[in-house]
């Protein structure tokens, strides 16, 4: 199967494993406010914080529970509408910063920092 005009990377895993790879990486970046991982992963994370902080700055029942659904974390969803969008309801985007990272010594793969602005 070819991947022609996907807008997702796969990081070799099947669907189930790469959803719950990135639930984890966002719940993380949540409660932690920044954290250093791969670059492709990092810029995939932006994606779909992005659009997490655009459902959490509508701040009604409705949107919460998505995210709870999206996130599979409570504590995270609530940290999200209550302390991390209400400080960019007047930001139309670009809430995070990657910041590029020496490689990995292992395996030489590139590094970034994904923080919350």
């Amino acid at each position: 199967m070819s991947s022609h005009k996907k807008l997702t990377k796969r990081f070799s895993r099947r669907n189930g494993p790469k959803k719950m790879l990135i639930k984890g990486l966002l719940v993380n970046l949540i409660n932690n406010e920044s954290i250093v991982t791969t670059k492709s992963k990092a810029f995939e994370i932006k994606r779909h914080f992005d659009k997490s902080i655009t459902l959490a700055k509508k701040n009604d029942l409705n949107s919460l529970r998505i995210l709870i659904a999206r996130l599979s974390n409570k504590d995270a969803a609530i940290k999200l509408v209550k302390d991390i969008a209400p400080k960019f309801q007047t930001r139309n985007g670009g809430y995070t910063s990657v910041v590029k990272m020496p490689n990995r010594q292992g395996d030489n793969s590139p590094m970034a920092l994904i923080k919350i602005i």
